[in-house]
């Protein structure tokens, strides 16, 4: 079994920053894509960065210049730093990963969220 676990959540004011940092745990054979998504009462979880085994990075054309992924393919964890909040940003992130396990499956498992709340 693979858990996620993320840290780093709060309350931070406009043009403040934080980081959110998830741990991957388990029975993981290799940790593919590892990513943030974030949803906000009555709306889809949305893409916010995904990061590949090699350092690939994608984002969200509304976190791009403001946010930065970046991971430890070492321990299997994955960190989001973000600057520059805005109340829009607010919402709960999840942490999302793809792996392959010793069974030689490939899977993926979500953290249980962290809320990010950008108010003044």
């Amino acid at each position: 079994q693979v858990q996620l676990v993320e840290s780093g959540g709060g309350l931070v004011q406009p043009g403040g920053s934080l980081r959110l940092s998830c741990a991957a745990s388990g029975s993981i054979l290799s940790m593919y894509v590892m990513g943030w998504y974030r949803q906000v009462p009555g709306k889809q979880r949305e893409l916010v960065a995904r990061i590949t085994k090699s350092g690939t990075t994608n984002y969200s054309d509304s976190v791009k210049g403001r946010f930065t992924i970046s991971r430890d393919n070492a321990k299997n964890t994955v960190l989001l730093q973000m600057n520059s909040l805005k109340p829009e940003d607010t919402a709960v992130f999840y942490c999302k990963a793809e792996f392959q396990d010793y069974r030689g499956w490939y899977l993926e498992v979500w953290g249980q969220g962290t809320l990010v709340t950008v108010s003044s």
